[in-house]
C-alpha cells in the first residue's frame, strides 16, 4: 500500500511542477499587467517596466519566470559567491564599512545549488541559467521529500487517502507555488517535514542531523529545538538518567549548536548588519511590530485595494496557521510547537511582510485542511478556492510583482 501512495506522491509532484512551470512560462505570452505594483509603500519603485534592468541574476532568459526577488541573492551567492563584486553593498552604520547584501541569506541552499551546479555545466548554459537550473531542482526535489514527510505524519491519523490529500494540499496552498522557484521554501520544508516524521518515530538522531540542516537553510529552523525537546522529554518516561538518554538529550542541542555557530561566524555578523540596516527585521521586535501590524490592518479598510487585498491574505494565513496549531496540539504536539514557535517568530519580526510564504512552512495547516477535507464538499471548495488564489499570485511573480 504504502509503495502505491509513495508512486501517488511522485505522479501528483510531478504533473504539478510540470503545470506549474508551464503556467509561468504561457502566461506572459497572453497577457501583460499595468505597472507598477502599489501593494506596498516601497512597491512601485521596485516593479516598473525597467526595474530588473540593473539586476543581472534576474534578467538570464532561462527559466526567468521562475526567479524574482530574493532569487536574486541565492544565485549570486551560487555564482559569485557571497561577496560576489556586482552585487550590491549596504553601508553599516555602526561600524562605516559597506556589506554585501548577499549575508542577508542562508548558505545551505545556495551551496547546494553550486555542488548541483557542476553535473549540470555539460547542459552549455550560462553560469546563471545553470544555477536556475540548480536552484529549481533543489527546491523540486526538497519539495518532493516534504511531501513524503507530511504523508508519513498524517498517514496514522487520517490514512491512505488523507495522508496523501495532506501532501496536496501543501502544493496548492496559495503561496505554494514558491515551492518550485529560485526559492528556499522547496528544500525547507523537505528538511523540516522529515525532521517532524522522524521524530514521530522517535529517530532522534536522525531528525536532528536535518534540522541542523534546516538552520543552515533559514533562520526559523532554529524552531525545531522545540519539537526535539518535546520528543526526549516524552521518551524519558521515568527512565533511569543514563550515558545514553544523556547522549539523545546532546542530540536535542545540535540545531542550536548549527546555530551559534553560524551565528559567531562572518556570515552570522554579516547577517545581522544587513537586516537591522537594510531590511528591517529583527528577532521578537514586539513594539514595532504590533504598530506595523496596526497599520497593515488599517490598510484593509483603506483606499488602496491592492494593498488591502495584499494585507487580507497575510492576516488570513496567520489566521489559519494559528487555528491549525491549535487544533493539532494535542494530537501532534511537536508539530503544533514547531508552527507557533516559526509563527511568532515570523510575526515580531518587525514588517508585516511575506507572510503567505512564512506560513507556508507551518505542518500544521496541511494536518488540518486534510482533517476538513475528509468531507467532499470542502475537499473542492478548498482545491478550487486555493488554486485560484495560488494561480494569481504566481501570475504577479512571474511578471516580478511583489507577492510575499
Amino acid at each position: 500500500i504504502m509503495s502505491k501512495s509513495l508512486r501517488t506522491l511522485l505522479l501528483i509532484w510531478l504533473a504539478w511542477a510540470a503545470i506549474l512551470i508551464v503556467f509561468q512560462n504561457v502566461v506572459p505570452q497572453r497577457l501583460l499587467l499595468r505597472r507598477p505594483d502599489f501593494a506596498l509603500e516601497w512597491t512601485p519603485g521596485e516593479t516598473g517596466a525597467h526595474s530588473q534592468d540593473d539586476k543581472p541574476y534576474l534578467i538570464d532568459k532561462f527559466m526567468n519566470q521562475q526567479v524574482a526577488w530574493d532569487s536574486e541573492y541565492y544565485l549570486s551567492i551560487a555564482v559569485g559567491g557571497y561577496d560576489d563584486p556586482i552585487m550590491r553593498r549596504i553601508p553599516i552604520r555602526e561600524t562605516g564599512e559597506a556589506v554585501s547584501q548577499n549575508y542577508a541569506f542562508f548558505p545551505f541552499y545556495p551551496h547546494l545549488m553550486g555542488v548541483v551546479m557542476i553535473p549540470l555545466s555539460i547542459l552549455g548554459l550560462t553560469p546563471i541559467g545553470t544555477a536556475t537550473l540548480a536552484g529549481i531542482l533543489v527546491a523540486l526535489v526538497g519539495t518532493l521529500l516534504g511531501m513524503i514527510g507530511l504523508y508519513d505524519l498524517a498517514r496514522e491519523e487520517l490514512g491512505e487517502d488523507g495522508a496523501i490529500r495532506a501532501a496536496f494540499y501543501l502544493l496548492i496552498f496559495p503561496s505554494g507555488f514558491f515551492l518550485a522557484q529560485v526559492y528556499t521554501e522547496g528544500l525547507f520544508v523537505g528538511l523540516v517535514f522529515c525532521s517532524l516524521a522522524l521524530l514521530r518515530r522517535q529517530q532522534l538522531g536522525w531528525a536532528a542531523v536535518l534540522a541542523v540542516l534546516a538552520v543552515w537553510t533559514r533562520a526559523v529552523g532554529v524552531a525545531l529545538i522545540v519539537p526535539l525537546a518535546l520528543t526526549w522529554y516524552q521518551g524519558l518516561h521515568g527512565k533511569p538518567i543514563n550515558r545514553q538518554v544523556l547522549w539523545r538529550g546532546l542530540a536535542v542541542l545540535l540545531p542550536v549548536a548549527a546555530y551559534v555557530v553560524w551565528s559567531l561566524s562572518a556570515w552570522g555578523v554579516n547577517f545581522r548588519a544587513v537586516e537591522e540596516n537594510f531590511f528591517g527585521r529583527g528577532l521578537f521586535l514586539i513594539e514595532d511590530s504590533w504598530q506595523r501590524w496596526r497599520e497593515a490592518w488599517a490598510a484593509i479598510s483603506g483606499t488602496n485595494s491592492q494593498a488591502a487585498v495584499y494585507y487580507a491574505l497575510e492576516f488570513a494565513t496567520v489566521a489559519l496557521a494559528l487555528t491549525a496549531c491549535g487544533l493539532t496540539l494535542r494530537h501532534y504536539p511537536g508539530v503544533a510547537w514547531f508552527g507557533l514557535t516559526a509563527i511568532a517568530i515570523a510575526v515580531f519580526s518587525g514588517w508585516p511582510q511575506s507572510m503567505l510564504r512564512y506560513m507556508l512552512i507551518v505542518p500544521a495547516n496541511y494536518l488540518v485542511l486534510s482533517r476538513w477535507g475528509r468531507h467532499a464538499a470542502f475537499d473542492r471548495a478548498w482545491t478550487l478556492g486555493s488554486t485560484l488564489i495560488m494561480s494569481i499570485l504566481a501570475l504577479l511573480y512571474t511578471f516580478d510583482m511583489w507577492v510575499a
